[in-house]
């Protein structure tokens, strides 16, 4: 990750951890070669992810054709589950997206935008609005609008 996108999470998750109880667990890449044809990394990696998830995990796949969600929606979303006392994973993929396997364990998905967003960029935009959101739960002035 390049040292902007570490330095903007690692900013964001100090202020959320206490709170959200935020932590990031990052599955690494599977190797890519141009004979790596087919579904075997993606494949790799939704075994790897699927590994990191408890059974009693709610699960919340972020891809562009999720439920698109203001910030708004982010916020009453984190209440229920604070209320409800869900231990909340979200999955992003890698470069080719996420293996079927994770889709059919999410309990939503969710989309930050219609765009398709770099994984350092989505990291940090999900970050951010987890703390725009609680911040708004707790009436900071962070969120104005």
């Amino acid at each position: 990750m390049p040292t902007w996108v570490k330095e903007g999470v690692a900013e964001y998750s100090k202020r959320i951890v206490k709170t959200l109880g935020f932590s990031l667990y990052e599955v690494p890449l599977a190797h890519r070669t141009k004979s790596s044809k087919g579904p075997q990394p993606m494949q790799k990696e939704g075994k790897a992810l699927l590994a990191k998830i408890q059974v009693y995990d709610y699960v919340v796949v972020l891809e562009v054709a999720g439920k698109r969600m203001s910030t708004m929606a982010v916020a009453e979303r984190l209440a229920a589950f604070k209320s409800e006392g869900k231990n909340i994973v979200f999955l992003v993929g890698g470069p080719d997206g996420l293996h079927p396997q994770c889709r059919e364990r999410a309990d939503e998905l969710w989309s930050l935008s219609d765009l398709t967003l770099p994984h350092p960029i989505v990291r940090l935009v999900l970050v951010e609005q987890l703390y725009r959101a609680n911040s708004l739960l707790e009436g900071h002035p962070y969120h104005r609008g």
